[in-house]
Parts: structure tokens; C-alpha cells; sequence
């Protein structure tokens, strides 16, 4: 193995234009992103995600892991097969977006939100994701004892181990992650049905039609940059059970969906799941974040779609993938992220347990899957793609992690180092929204399906 020195040396020159190239070389694109950035530590530093790392009231922590440059490079790739729809972007900045909006701050082994904490077990640690109010009533079933806080819940999970949290969790629809680093490769994203790669663009006589069927985070990321791409973007919600990110910071919500039109189907009904098909088969590409089982309660069912629709791209975006055991697991960005080893390598760095960023699976998983599904569409589709947040983390930190994680230490010093020189403030980089678009875009939020009329006629869909 070379020198840390010169291992470092590679990644600080380049990382944010490899990186695009790697996910480019995955689609089979042959084009080449050129862009230029400034060094990892540097741009997780005026992104503001270095400040989303360490303990509250002491100096932030050093993370030694390009997550930053990940999500530049991903933006340039997506921007390479969208000229001119980025300009002005920040891939990196959209990793902080939600914590600026929201006032959010490191908080040591809780995460920003407050939901999610590294908790230490009988043996090993896990992530506990409690972010629904749901959630804290199953957990006197998970630990088989009543707990009402986390003082509680952190008392039973000392004495039981790793893999019963874990596999208990799963029963029950909890978001809890062992806290472990597995370096067997993960690829980002899969083909679970239909055609390979073929990288060359296909004729299209019209901007695609995208069917948004996710809530929270990832999803309307992807979708939100696909209408940057161009897409005409029509968000559907179920009447019974809206995007629970309605209900959480307004400007947030107002700057992942603004100018999306919005249907409200009532999927109780034979005539509301019968107009969830009939989008479907009008649609380009869909993009959804549910458990596969979810969706084939409803009579939806992926992989027929894909084969009886030519040219349909599907986009799945889950936890931990859609195969096996692991397809009903769920995640969140944070637990995710935890579950990818991202925690782990933050303590083999540093020594210290730390969440790493906010919910940092989410916005790196929504930047992959507009790759993928722009990519998708562009040559002509016909596939259904599947990426886990798991997945897409791991792929993240791994590109060019040193194949001794104790390197990881001597990064760490020689990345502060990097910042301590540059002696430059934190920026907040531009996502595509100033002050007064945020503000423009929060009166261009629809309401509950106050489209859903207006999308059925236009899509050529019986009412």
C-alpha cells in the first residue's frame, strides 16, 4: 500500500472529477465531467457539513471521508447529461440544505434531528432511528420491556446484543443499524429487471413524464433535480397518508417540491388504485421509496410494469435493497449512513462515536438516483434500478478509503491541517435557491392534490 502522504496526495487533487467519472463509467457514458474543485476537507468546510460533525460547545470533528466531493462529483455527472441545469449549483451544498433551513447543529452521537443516537450494546453499538411517533410504541416489543425515552431504550440495549437488536428491529419496521464497517464492495445501484446499460443517448420526441411516488427526502431530491433536468414532475400522494414532510419545516418542503404538480388519490379505493396504474402507464419514469410489499398490496408490482411498459424507467429507492430479508428492513438517512459504516470510520479516525452529518443517506442517495434515472431515460430506459441508501453511502466512503482503516488518523490531522491553513470561513453554497426564491417557492408549493384534475386530463387519464 502506498504512503498515507501519497495516497492523500490522489484524493485531494481530484476527487470531486474521479468520482464523476467512476458513476459515468457505471452507465457506460463515456463523456467526462470538467470540473474543478477545492480539497475534500475544504469543500465539507464551506458546504457546512464539517460543522455537522463533533460534540456540541467544543470544535467541530474532522471527517476524512469526501462526502462533500461525492456529491460535487455526483451533481457533475448528472450535469454532464443535462447541460446548462446546474449552473451555479452546489452538490455539496445540498447535503447541509436541510440543517441550514431548519437551525440544525452537531450534536456528538445523536443526530441533528435528534431522532436517531448511536447507542452502545452488549456487544457492539447500533443506531436507533425512532423519528416516527409510531415508532416508540413498538419499542417495549422490540426490547420486550417498557421503555418511554431514550434513557430507557439506551439501559435495555446495553445488555442485549448487536445482532437480536437488529434482527428484532426488522420484525417490527424499526429503523435500528449495527454500527459496523464491512469493506466487501457495494455497488450504488442495481438492475433488478430489464435492460443493461447502453450509455448512448435515444431519440425523444419530449421532456419525460416522472411519476413521484416518494415522500420525505431522497425521492423528492431526485425528482426535484430531474425537473431541473427538464422533467415535468407530477407528485402523488396517497389521501389517507400524505408526505409526512408536509408536517416538518415548510421552507425545507417548499425547496424539495416547489413547481412539482401534486395528485391526491384515495388508494383505499378501486378507482383510486386503478388511476395510480393508469399514471404509471403514462409516465416515463417513476420514482418510489417504499418496502417492495407496499406497492404489490396496492396490485403495482415493479418488474411487470417495467416489461409490459417500453421504454419505462423505475427508479427504487429502499434501505437496504429489494431482495431477501433486507427488502422489508427501512431506513433513514442517518441510520442508513451508520449501517454503510460511515460511524465506524469516523471512529477509526478519531476515536470518537459521532453521527456524521444530517441524515446524510438521504441527500446522497437522492443526488445518485436522478443520476441513474436521468441516465436511465436518456438511453432509451426499459429497467427497473434499485439503490439503497446503505448502498449508496458505502459506495461513497469506500472511493479511495485507504485499505488500512488506522490511515484514516494521519488523514484526519493532515485534513485539519488543510482547513487550519486555508483560515477560511464556512459559505453556505448555493443550491439554486437565493432568499428570495425560497420565499417565491413556498407560494409555489401545491396543496394536497390540488392538481390532481388538471394532471389526469393532461396525462390522458379518465376522471
Amino acid at each position: 500500500m502506498a504512503g498515507a502522504q501519497d495516497h492523500d496526495a490522489n484524493l485531494n487533487a481530484d476527487t470531486a472529477a474521479r468520482y464523476a467519472a467512476a458513476l459515468l463509467g457505471n452507465l457506460r457514458v463515456s463523456s467526462v465531467a470538467a470540473i474543478s474543485t477545492p480539497h475534500p476537507a475544504l469543500l465539507a468546510q464551506r458546504c457546512g457539513l464539517a460543522d455537522l460533525v463533533g460534540f456540541p460547545h467544543r470544535a467541530p470533528t474532522i471527517c476524512p471521508l469526501p462526502l462533500a466531493a461525492a456529491a460535487e462529483g455526483a451533481l457533475a455527472a448528472l450535469a454532464v447529461l443535462a447541460p446548462g441545469a446546474f449552473s451555479g449549483w452546489s452538490g455539496a451544498g445540498l447535503l447541509t440544505e436541510r440543517a441550514r433551513l431548519a437551525g440544525l447543529s452537531r450534536n456528538g452521537a445523536v443526530s441533528p434531528g435528534g431522532a436517531c443516537r448511536l447507542l452502545q450494546a452488549a456487544d457492539g453499538s447500533v443506531a436507533v432511528n425512532l423519528a416516527r411517533p409510531e415508532d416508540w410504541a413498538l419499542v417495549p416489543a422490540w426490547l420486550e420491556t417498557p421503555a418511554a425515552d431514550f434513557d430507557a431504550v439506551s439501559a435495555a440495549v446495553a445488555v442485549r446484543p448487536v445482532a437480536e437488536l437488529v434482527e428484532r428491529a426488522g420484525w417490527l419496521g424499526l429503523a435500528v443499524a449495527a454500527d459496523a464497517w464491512n469493506p466487501a464492495p457495494r455497488p450504488w445501484c442495481r438492475i433488478h429487471a430489464g435492460a443493461p446499460w447502453r450509455g448512448t443517448p435515444a431519440p425523444h420526441a419530449r421532456p419525460p413524464r416522472v411519476l413521484d411516488l416518494s415522500s420525505l427526502w431522497a425521492g423528492p431530491l431526485c425528482t426535484r433535480l430531474l425537473r431541473r433536468c427538464g422533467a415535468d414532475v407530477v407528485k402523488v400522494e396517497s389521501l389517507q397518508r400524505p408526505d409526512g414532510a408536509r408536517r416538518g419545516n415548510a421552507a425545507f418542503y417548499a425547496q424539495l417540491n416547489a413547481g412539482k404538480r401534486c395528485v391526491a388519490l384515495d388508494l383505499a379505493t378501486d378507482a383510486g388504485r386503478a388511476r395510480l396504474a393508469a399514471l404509471i402507464e403514462a409516465a416515463d419514469i417513476v420514482i418510489e421509496s417504499t418496502r417492495p410489499r407496499a406497492l404489490r398490496q396496492l396490485g403495482i408490482v415493479a418488474e411487470d410494469c417495467v416489461r409490459h411498459r417500453p421504454g419505462l424507467t423505475w427508479i427504487s429507492l429502499t434501505g437496504y435493497g429489494r431482495d431477501g430479508d433486507n427488502a422489508q428492513r427501512i431506513a433513514y438517512g442517518d441510520d442508513a449512513a451508520v449501517a454503510a459504516g460511515l460511524s465506524r470510520l469516523q471512529f477509526e479516525a478519531t476515536g470518537e462515536h459521532l453521527i456524521v452529518g444530517d441524515a446524510i443517506g438521504d441527500p446522497l442517495g437522492g443526488l445518485h438516483a436522478a443520476l441513474a434515472a436521468w441516465a436511465s431515460w436518456r438511453d432509451g430506459g426499459g429497467r427497473l434500478v434499485g439503490l439503497a441508501l446503505r448502498d449508496v453511502v458505502h459506495h461513497v466512503i469506500a472511493f479511495d478509503l485507504p485499505t488500512q482503516c488506522a490511515t484514516l488518523h494521519t488523514r484526519a490531522r493532515q485534513w485539519a491541517a488543510v482547513i487550519a491553513a486555508a483560515d477560511a470561513p464556512a459559505v453556505k453554497s448555493d443550491t439554486g435557491m437565493n432568499g428570495v426564491e425560497a420565499r417565491e417557492a413556498l407560494q409555489r408549493v401545491s396543496s394536497l392534490g390540488a392538481d390532481t384534475l388538471a394532471v389526469l386530463a393532461d396525462w390522458g387519464i379518465a376522471c
